[in-house]
Parts: C-alpha cells; structure tokens; sequence
C-alpha cells in the first residue's frame, strides 16, 4: 500500500471579497430569475476584486501555519498545487514566497500542476519527501482566479466556477499518533483531453500581437463540454474507487467522508448515488462556493475539519477528475 507517515498539521482558506449571487449572474448571462440555482445549482460564489492568486494562496498559508501551531520560519519547502497561474513566470509559488515575507529565505517554492487533481497530486507527490524526512513542514497551497478566463458565451461553464484559495501545512507524523497517507492513485486518459482546456497562452498558441485578434480571443478563454467529461467519469470512475478500496484494504463503509472535486452540483449528485455513498459522508461545497478548480477539495476539507464533520483517526477519501482526463484520489487518516 505504501503508506506514508504524515499528518495535516494545519489548515487555511481564503474567499475573495466580493460575493457574487446567482441573481448577478443570470442578469449577466440574460436569464430568468432563479436559473443560476435551478440549472447549475450555484447560490453563491466569490470572484477577486484586487486579490491576486499568490495573495489569497499567502493569506490561507498564514491561517494554515497558526493553525499548525508553528512558526513561518519552520516552513521548509512551498509548493504551489493549482491548474491556474498567477502568470507565465516565475512560478506562482515564488510569488506566494514574497507575498509570505520569506522572499530573502531560500525556502523551495515550485508548483504542481494536474488543474482540478492539482491539490490531491501534491498531497500524494509531496507525502514522500516529507516521510523519508527531506522536508518537515510543507506548506501546500492552491489558489484560483477562475474568473479571469471565462467565456460568458458559454453559460453553463461561466455560471458554475468561483474564486478562492486553501492551504495546509504536512508535516511528519509524531511518535504514538497514527496520522497517515495509505493510498493514493492517479490515471489519465487522454481521449478527453479536448473537453476541458484552455488553447491559448503556451508554445502553441502564444499570447503576442500577430496571434490574437478578436477571433482569436478565444482561444485564451476557458473551453469546457461537460457532458462528454461526465459520460467518461461516470463510466471510469466506479472502477477506479473499486481498485482504491482494494488495493488499501478499506471499503467506502469505513470511509468517514469523501470529499469530492466540487465539479457541478448534478454531477456530484449522481457520482454520490453511483457509488452508494450516504449523504451525510458527502462533503458538498459547491452550491455556495462554486467550482474553484484545484482549490475545491482543500476548501472543501478544511470545511469538513472547522465544522468537526472530520475528526482526528476519520478515514478521508480525496477523489476527483481534471483536465488530461485524469482521475485522482487519496485515501488517508486525519
């Protein structure tokens, strides 16, 4: 199983400012009163107003090291785990660094990126170095602006996502406690890669002058056909959740709370009732934060933990689906 002896010392979350209503949106998108809620089952969601990514991923550390009970200077290693980027270069860690006042520390600051499963990549990858003991306390954050890449034109994406950042501090589990990574799995399935993405702003289909015009604009704009994405997941990922549950010895009977990516509220409705899961063990966010990519699951978790919906010695199951297609999950004590 390749269990790994680490514990989520702390947890942080910050939400945007401004709060945007589902009555703001359907004024914008030109549609009736109630539609925002009644179709892609959004109540609330927060969008920046002058807040940066590495400004609320900065502000959600803070929470998550004094909720550790430590110090920024015990930080040892920063790693950045979002699908957005505050921009091109340096990575988006460097500026959560500086935004930390650490920027004279030499910490490690890099980013992992796998878009929605971004956060459950990093937990899984960073586990390892902080087991063996290269790094005590890392800070893993992931911080979304989805709002300054949506495509109006496309309603049901554009009314769906939100703004927010989340952080956690892993350290090594302490002697006589039994916090602990048991297993975790990622598989990609390319075919779907075109489903969700956005074209522009790579080597591809670089941001200069000759490239973007009005027709092209775009191309560096969110592009999204959930149906397809959700036909696939709705076939790949009951196996995928039969291989986790076997591989780690666990079954979703003594899984404490699944905590799923904060994808739509349907899909999350009908992923619940496909793999038998009780609503009570169901860690729903979405209606009033929205989908905020890779940030979705820490909110959601840090949520599950403030409101003691997940208690210390609770098996957690982190489970998703992001852009590649990938699907990914952890299996973990609290």
């Amino acid at each position: 199983m390749n269990i790994r002896n680490v514990k989520i010392l702390g947890v942080g979350k910050y939400l945007p400012k401004e709060v945007v209503l589902g009555e703001a949106i359907n004024k914008k998108l030109g549609k009736p009163l109630g539609w925002t809620e009644n179709t892609i089952g959004v109540r609330k969601r927060h969008f920046v107003v002058d807040e940066t990514a590495s400004y609320m991923g900065a502000t959600a550390a803070r929470e998550a090291v004094e909720d550790a009970n430590i110090e920024l200077e015990d930080i040892d290693c920063i790693v950045c785990a979002s699908g957005s980027m505050e921009q091109p270069i340096p990575c988006t860690a460097a500026l959560i660094q500086k935004e930390l006042g650490l920027e004279k520390s030499g910490i490690p600051s890099f980013d992992i990126n796998s878009t929605c499963l971004s956060f459950v990549v990093a937990l899984d990858t960073i586990s390892y170095l902080v087991d063996c003991g290269r790094y005590k306390n890392v800070l893993i954050v992931s911080s979304e602006v989805s709002s300054a890449a949506l495509n109006w034109k496309d309603e049901k994406s554009a009314a769906l996502f939100g703004d927010g950042g989340a952080a956690i501090v892993l350290g090594k589990t302490p002697k006589g406690e039994s916090s602990k990574i048991i297993y975790a799995n990622m598989k990609t399935y390319s075919e779907g890669s075109e489903w969700s993405q956005v074209y522009g702003g790579g080597t591809k289909f670089a941001p200069n002058l000759e490239n973007v015009r009005e027709e092209t604009m775009k191309h560096f704009l969110f592009s999204m056909d959930g149906q397809k994405i959700f036909k696939m997941a709705k076939k790949l990922l009951p196996k995928f959740v039969k291989e986790m549950m076997e591989e780690s010895n666990k079954s979703l009977d003594t899984i404490e709370m699944v905590i799923p990516h904060q994808a739509s509220k349907s899909a999350m409705g009908l992923m619940r009732k496909n793999l038998k899961v009780p609503k009570e063990k169901w860690m729903d966010i979405v209606s009033n934060h929205g989908n905020m990519i890779a940030a979705s699951i820490p909110i959601a978790l840090y949520e599950g933990i403030k409101q003691e919906k997940i208690q210390r010695g609770n098996h957690v199951l982190l489970l998703g689906t992001s852009a590649g297609l990938s699907i990914g999950g952890v299996i973990f004590e609290y």
